[in-house]
Parts: structure tokens; C-alpha cells; sequence
């Protein structure tokens, strides 16, 4: 069965990790390297998960993503934001037509 509070509870480690020593996690050194360094990680886990995609292995699409996902979840706890902010807009938009709903963005 799948955890609906996976990604909760790994935004609390997250938040946990940003006072930490840079030697003691791989997210406490990322938070102590700063913006430009995690949004580099976020770019390259972005390419790798495309070319997952394009080479058509499920298990490396599935694993790529999982890397995009969490340090996607790293830049928003950064920025002070977590998981339930980017549910709470995906709620915004069920529904609504993409086309309209991008539309509406430009006003």
C-alpha cells in the first residue's frame, strides 16, 4: 500500500537537516552549499529523468524521477515551502482546463 504521508515526513527530515552540520547529511551539505547548488542538483536530476523517459527503462524512469522529486522537495523547503503548498495548487487546478487555467496565469 502506498504511504499518502511519504512526502510529509520527508519534508520534516528535510526542515530538520537545514540547521545541521554540512558533514552530517547530504541535504544539510546541499543547504550549506545554497540556492545555486540545489537548483544545479534539480537541473541535472530534471535531465536525467528525460533521458530515462526517452530510453524507455521503467525502473530508471521511476528512479530518476524519485531523485527529481526529492530535491525538488530540498528547493521548496529552501524557499520556506514543502509538499502541501504544491498539492494545495494541483487542488487549485483539478478541473480546470490547462489551456484556461495557463490563460488565466497571464492576466
Amino acid at each position: 500500500m502506498i504511504d499518502p504521508n511519504v512526502l510529509a515526513r520527508i519534508a520534516e527530515t528535510l526542515e530538520a537537516r537545514k540547521g545541521a552540520e554540512p558533514g552530517s547529511s547530504y541535504v544539510a551539505s546541499l543547504y550549506a552549499k545554497g540556492l545555486d547548488a540545489i537548483l544545479k542538483k534539480v537541473g541535472e536530476e530534471a535531465t536525467e529523468t528525460v533521458l530515462a523517459a526517452k530510453g524507455g527503462d521503467k525502473l530508471a524512469l521511476v528512479r530518476e524521477t524519485a531523485d527529481l522529486w526529492f530535491h525538488c522537495l530540498v528547493m521548496l523547503a529552501h524557499a520556506g515551502l514543502g509538499p502541501d503548498d504544491v498539492l494545495a495548487e494541483l487542488r487549485r487546478r483539478e478541473g480546470i482546463s490547462g489551456l484556461d487555467e495557463k490563460a488565466a496565469r497571464q492576466v
